[in-house]
């Protein structure tokens, strides 16, 4: 029998300081089944190859691929919630609030920042579902009104991302609040003529569909994303009738007039940068 195979020594050689740990997280499963190397899904804007799934992502991903070199400056970052409320519900919203700053390493459910973008000034606000469900409390709604001061003052386009379960229960009516105060921001910004494009990601529902998310000059969304006030769950057990097929999708929504365009994540920036120039009768940047 021939030797090449057959180890010349017994035993595992490799030395203790060598060993390397498999990575966590190394392949990523989409709803359809599709597994992905979390490599490739990185390098493919988070988005599944196999099947086109686009999996969820936050403002540091969002950040990276809107502005030139990942180059931004973020704003007010270290504005946080109080509980004026003092609230109550499975445990103290001062507790919620602690372990979602432990979890995430974010302070609150949205980012917002100003970057070159194909080499010209834009701001982002980008919404950040792994924070208590992306819920749209007071912290929320003062960020992205200073964000919109700012655009209005140096007169940059703004982008909002929303990826938002709704209001902030915990904050009650002051979340609420918040529908008025952005949408209010929003009609300064169209006074001076700054153009403002609207994202909507999965999902998009509740307060935030109700105010900022569906104001945008031009209202965008990613393929497959629940866009909609009450999910479908909610809409079900309401009327009591089934739903058609992909109801509250952004295709389906698209079709029913409530969007202008889905557009794919590789194609954000340039889709997002062409819009502006549009807007704004300029020449189109390559």
């Amino acid at each position: 029998m021939s030797s090449w195979f057959q180890r010349k020594d017994k035993g595992i050689q490799t030395l203790t300081e060598n060993k390397k740990d498999v990575p966590k997280g190394l392949w990523y499963k989409t709803p359809s089944g599709k597994v992905v190397d979390t490599e490739e899904l990185k390098l493919n804007y988070y988005v599944s190859p196999e099947d086109g799934y686009h999996v969820r992502i936050g403002s540091a991903e969002y950040f990276e691929i809107l502005f030139d070199n990942n180059t931004f400056k973020e704003f007010n970052e270290n504005v946080i919630s109080k509980d004026p409320l003092k609230f109550t519900d499975t445990k103290k919203y001062t507790d919620r609030l602690k372990d979602a700053y432990s979890k995430t390493n974010l302070k609150d459910a949205v980012r917002t920042a100003v970057g070159k973008s194909f080499g010209k000034d834009l701001v982002v606000a980008a919404m950040d579902f792994s924070f208590i469900g992306g819920s749209m409390g007071s912290v929320v709604g003062e960020k992205i009104s200073r964000a919109i001061d700012y655009s209005i003052k140096h007169k940059v386009p703004f982008l909002m991302i929303s990826k938002s379960g709704g209001a902030r229960m915990q904050e009650a009516a002051i979340s609420l609040m918040q529908l008025v105060k952005t949408s209010v921001k929003l009609a300064q910004l169209a006074e001076v003529n700054i153009p403002y494009i609207s994202l909507c990601t999965d999902p998009t529902t509740g307060g935030t569909t109700a105010s900022y998310a569906m104001l945008g000059d031009i209202n965008i969304a990613e393929p497959d994303a629940l866009v909609a006030f009450a999910g479908p769950r909610v809409v079900k057990d309401t009327t009591g009738k089934d739903l058609p097929p992909g109801f509250q999708r952004s295709e389906f929504v698209l079709e029913h007039g409530f969007l202008d365009k889905i557009v794919e994540r590789k194609n954000l920036k340039k889709q997002v940068n062409l819009y502006i120039d549009l807007i704004q009768n300029l020449p189109i940047r390559k």
